[in-house]
């Protein structure tokens, strides 16, 4: 997998739980000689970063985030890039929270007719 997660638009396919990331999230990514990071926010989520490594279809990164409640949390990511039939990008996620309890697995997908598209701003 070569193709750049520069600028593109992810959506979850599920709800986690309350006060996490959620069908109505979206992650803006960027990507450059390795390195990566994202904006994401909506749902219960106010402000999010992420910031990471990229070696082939693997993504390795740190996550922290704020939500509507004023609640801030951490965590850590690994997830697997893929391509879907339609050309669209999937991430594959496992997750685990560093400043709290807990751990899960969740898929993102590019959003269709998105791709090059301006950062998400908040």
């Amino acid at each position: 997998m070569t193709r750049s997660l520069d600028r593109v638009r992810f959506a979850p396919l599920a709800d986690q739980a309350p006060g996490q990331v959620g069908t109505g999230t979206r992650f803006t990514y960027h990507e450059q000689d390795g390195r990566i990071w994202a904006e994401y926010e909506g749902g219960d989520i106010v402000h999010g970063r992420l910031v990471g490594t990229r070696a082939g279809d693997r993504l390795d990164f740190r996550y922290v985030q704020l939500t509507r409640d004023g609640a801030t949390a951490s965590g850590h990511c690994v997830s697997r890039v893929s391509e879907l039939p339609d050309g669209r990008l999937r991430l594959a996620e496992s997750w685990e929270w560093e400043s709290r309890q807990g751990a899960g697995t969740s898929v993102v997908e590019e959003l269709a007719g998105e791709g090059g598209v301006a950062p998400v701003t908040g």
